[in-house]
């Protein structure tokens, strides 16, 4: 298929715009892209998912903002073409094309969206609208990084279902003469054709632990088989779903017995039709299943500067080389160096965050980067109500740790650190009772960062520092809840897999960030991105 060219001479008598130019505001995202579209998304850009020879395309600047209006506004593909087709806004939007302008299948945004996930700049759309808003001088040096849930769109799987819809997987990734030999091992009386629960007797205790224990054979007896062999890409996928799901709930009993493990495996996988989702917590009473979508937006302006997804039980901190790839420093240059550098080129850049970012490996990230930290860090706790590790005094340079009952220790060095062990001394202490309920006394453990941790502690106690950041980090929740609005389709993603749900949050920041440079006033000037002064 060759690359479409949208048309730029509409007919004066029958073209959206005279219609829609005094009826649609032009600070609005269908007046901005009106204006610019043609700048923003040129047919060019897209030049290289298409081939020389072959079926004209439909042109890729229509179908970019069809993309664009389409996430913004939720609308399933279907909608969206219907929404092109009758809506003048939209064809109002895609540069002003005549009223009669033909509309397209469905299929044509499906396409789209493969050619730009197989291309080497997947992310090109959002990384459009972040350069207009950075050459407009709309990004500066400050940072506020948060992440939100998104919940799968698939259904959470039991352990039943889990695992015999991995063999079902196994059996349909198999040649035929592979899938006849597998199912020579199988002993249950099932054929594993049919989606959705065996039949069993529910209720009967010992009628759910006998299907338990079958399933694993057989699961175990089809991953025997391909034990050792060279698989298709496909099959050793399945394969690996399989031992994955097979490892992770099920236990042997005394009796050989296959049962559910009473736990809860770390990284478990939660539905072999989304493989990716997890089991994921906000906080400690609220979780979820699915991804995490993570953010990091500047606050002056609110625009969206970088966005990435990571599985639901990933951490929060996990996502910031990710969302800062830009700002920190080439890991292959010096760091202090490069980090020098920066900071006299665009001068030091400041990030803040929740407390889900004040880890002491992160902070030792930033402070070798150069960057200023606005980031919460959790004070220490005991258990109890005793004292806490801040009520101890630590020197770090002198190795020692003195209690507040007055006594000293030096520290001993571990793998993970150091510990202070108080032993004998917290015996007839008169402020045992208030510090320690072991009877070897209490024991003070310092991690690898606990001068990263310190420092931070202390740094958030100055009342500039809470000003600040009581002032600047809510700008992020107010962006995740423009992200995660209903009209936007919620926080229930729309597509299944990391690398889909990250395209399709990068999709909606990007029209999220139009929706805010058209209220910001971005026009296009000779050569360069502003903003207008009217």
């Amino acid at each position: 298929m060759s690359l479409g060219l949208t048309p730029r001479q509409s007919d004066l008598f029958a073209t959206t715009t005279s219609f829609c130019e005094s009826r649609v505001p032009a600070d609005s995202i269908y007046g901005l892209l009106h204006r610019q579209c043609f700048e923003l998304f040129p047919d060019e850009m897209f030049a290289d998912l298409f081939t020389d020879v072959g079926r004209r395309s439909v042109p890729p600047t229509i179908v970019a903002v069809v993309m664009v209006l389409q996430r913004l506004e939720g609308c399933s593909d279907r909608e969206a073409v219907e929404r092109f087709t009758y809506d003048l806004r939209w064809k109002y939007a895609a540069g002003g094309l005549d009223f009669d302008y033909p509309g397209f299948v469905h299929t044509v945004l499906v396409d789209m969206r493969a050619r730009l996930a197989a291309s080497k700049d997947p992310d090109r759309v959002f990384e459009v609208t972040l350069a207009a808003a950075k050459e407009a001088g709309l990004v500066g040096r400050r940072r506020v990084l948060d992440s939100t849930a998104l919940y799968d769109a698939v259904a959470t799987m039991d352990t039943v279902t889990l695992i015999r819809s991995a063999i079902r997987g196994v059996l349909s990734a198999c040649a035929s003469w592979e899938e006849r030999e597998l199912r020579t091992v199988l002993t249950r009386d099932d054929d594993y054709r049919q989606s959705g629960k065996p039949v069993c007797d529910w209720e009967d205790r010992t009628a759910r632990e006998e299907l338990v224990d079958a399933l694993a054979r057989d699961a175990r007896a089809v991953l025997a088989v391909l034990d050792g062999r060279e698989l298709e890409p496909a099959l050793e996928k399945a394969a690996e779903l399989l031992a994955t799901v097979v490892g992770q709930d099920l236990e042997t009993g005394e009796d050989g017995r296959f049962r559910i493990a009473r736990k809860v495996a770390k990284d478990r996988v939660i539905s072999t039709v989304d493989p990716d989702a997890r089991h994921g917590h906000k906080t400690q009473a609220r979780g979820f299943d699915g991804y995490k979508g993570h953010v990091a937006i500047d606050p002056d302006s609110e625009v969206i500067v970088a966005t990435t997804v990571t599985a639901g039980n990933a951490g929060d901190q996990t996502a910031v080389a990710e969302l800062l790839a830009a700002e920190l420093p080439d890991q292959t240059a010096e760091t202090a160096e490069t980090a020098e550098t920066m900071m006299t080129e665009a001068g030091p850049l400041t990030v803040y965050g929740d407390s889900a970012y004040g880890t002491g490996a992160l902070l030792e990230t930033f402070e070798q980067a150069g960057i200023q930290t606005r980031v919460k860090t959790q004070p220490p706790r005991a258990p109890g109500g005793r004292f806490p590790k801040s009520q101890f005094g630590i020197d770090l340079d002198a190795g020692t740790v003195t209690c507040p009952a007055g006594h000293t220790v030096a520290t001993t060095p571990l793998k993970d650190g150091q510990h202070a062990r108080f032993g004998k001394l917290c015996a007839g202490c008169p402020l045992a009772e208030r510090c320690t309920a072991s009877r070897s006394g209490r024991t003070i453990h310092l991690g690898l960062h606990e001068r990263q941790l310190a420092g931070a502690r202390a740094r958030q106690t100055a009342p500039d520092w809470k000003a600040d950041y009581t002032q600047t980090r809510p700008t992020v929740e107010r962006k995740i809840a423009h992200l995660t609005r209903r009209k936007h389709g919620g926080r229930r993603a729309r597509v299944r897999g990391t690398p889909k749900v990250a395209a399709d949050l990068s999709l909606l920041a990007a029209a999220v960030n139009l929706a805010r440079l058209g209220v910001l006033g971005l026009t296009r000037q000779p050569g360069r991105w502003a903003l207008s002064t009217s």
